[in-house]
């Protein structure tokens, strides 16, 4: 593993004083992995059972991961349903701090890969709006893939800058969650190619880009709403001075107290996790509150779809599942070939790059409608019309894509494993025809 800049040993001694040996020993030792699981999925913890190790204190469905080396928690069936986000421990702060509600206008500014996202989706049990941005296409489309496997129904997925945001969209947001891009001394243990980049100029060059994204993000909160930022670096120019330098620039914020269980109490709005103190890697987390108080911006107003719409949706609900099974508060809507169903009050989305403009819930043919994974992800499995529970075994050649012989009742039919849904077949003459796309199949899962 490459050397611990002396540069970086020299600041940390500056924080820490007496704490730096131990911290730096923290530094050597193997990394605590974790997972979130998803409360969406009925069974995922004792679909995961194998691989937990204990619950992460400060985040509800946090679990620590056994420290055995030949697990493989990222290829196994769970975690292609759905149940659990592979998430170091640490990370699962922020959104905590967050604490995103059902009913909320919520925004996570620089969310991929989704690990922040996934989390604020589970906390608002797809009630609300939530709008994940990242400025890079194919990072945002990473990150519109993992809010599909987690089940998030209630959220739109962009690419855009943070400042073309806050131009369209001013005092819209309940809360606004900036896990900024830092200098990354957080993951010095996890990934020893972050120690070889650290150069000394690092945090000053980061802390002028988090000011860019922190001010907008401070125009895209509503007054009386709340602002997070996050970083994975340990140095106090990205942490307390981007904040601090915040604060003197925005005299509208001022710092809101928390506490974490497990992590202590915030002093000024502000709180570090260190390795040498807690289960997890470094992380530093601040919550603000924006002066004023206005109504939320996300309001519950579905209109009645137009007549191809409502079709369409009468015919999934005819063929695999039916409306019902959605959450409230939808507006359904064709785009192109594909019929969505959008939470009510989302903001105009026109002229952006819009990766997932919500919840994709089936294809449409001439004649024909045929229901997306998405779907299939989202709602409660008891709730499709037909239904096929696989063993292990047969669930992992699902997964590779392989049909599979079956004698129950013809049309669509969600494939299920321990009760965790894995997506779409057809039943038709004695088989059962695998329609997970095909970027989604894998060879040698396992358990």
């Amino acid at each position: 593993m490459p050397a611990i800049p002396t540069e970086f040993i020299d600041n940390m001694q500056k924080l820490l004083g007496a704490e730096t040996p131990a911290f730096l020993r923290a530094l050597d030792e193997p990394p605590a992995l974790a997972l979130r699981l998803n409360p969406k999925r009925r069974g995922a913890e004792a679909a995961s059972a194998a691989f937990i190790d204990g619950p992460v204190p400060w985040a509800e469905w946090g679990r620590y991961l056994k420290p055995d080396p030949g697990a493989r928690p990222g290829a196994s069936i769970p975690h292609a349903a759905g149940a659990f986000y592979l998430q170091e421990a640490s990370a699962m702060a922020s959104a905590a701090v967050l604490d995103a509600r059902p009913g909320e206008c919520v925004l996570d500014l620089c969310a991929a890969p989704g690990g922040k996202s996934t989390q604020i989706a589970a906390a608002m049990a797809d009630r609300g709006l939530l709008i994940s941005n990242d400025p890079e296409p194919a990072r945002a489309r990473a990150l519109a893939g993992n809010l599909e496997r987690m089940g998030a129904a209630n959220a739109v997925t962009v690419s855009a800058l943070p400042r073309a945001l806050a131009g369209r969209w001013p005092a819209f947001f309940d809360a606004v969650l900036v896990d900024a891009p830092c200098s990354g001394e957080g993951m010095f243990r996890r990934d020893p190619a972050a120690r070889a980049e650290w150069k000394s100029a690092s945090p000053a060059g980061c802390a002028r880009r988090q000011a860019e994204i922190l001010d907008c993000a401070a125009a895209l909160v509503r007054p009386g709403g709340r602002l997070v930022y996050s970083t994975c670096t340990f140095n106090d120019v990205e942490n307390e001075g981007s904040v601090l330098a915040f604060l003197d620039r925005h005299p509208d914020f001022a710092p809101e107290a928390f506490a974490l269980p497990g992590v202590g109490t915030s002093e000024r709005g502000m709180l570090r996790l260190m390795p040498h103190r807690l289960r997890g890697d470094g992380h530093f987390v601040a919550k603000l509150r924006k002066g004023g108080d206005s109504k939320s911006a996300w309001q519950a107003a579905p209109f009645r779809p137009d007549r191809d719409a409502a079709r369409a949706l009468a015919t999934l609900a005819e063929e695999a599942c039916p409306a019902g099974a959605l959450p409230p508060d939808m507006n359904y809507v064709i785009l192109g070939d594909r019929l969505y169903a959008r939470p009510a009050g989302c903001p105009d989305l026109r002229e952006l790059r819009v990766i997932s403009p919500g919840l994709c819930l089936a294809r449409l043919g001439r004649s024909h409608v045929e229901p997306e994974h998405a779907l299939a992800m989202a709602v409660d499995p008891d709730a499709a019309l037909r239904r096929a529970a696989l063993d292990p075994e047969l669930a992992r050649a699902w997964l590779r894509g392989e049909a599979l012989p079956w004698d129950g009742e013809r049309g669509w039919t969600l494939v299920t494993c321990q009760g965790l849904p894995l997506g779409w077949g057809k039943a038709s003459e004695g088989a059962l025809k695998n329609h997970l796309p095909k970027g989604l199949r894998r060879v040698g899962q396992g358990d």
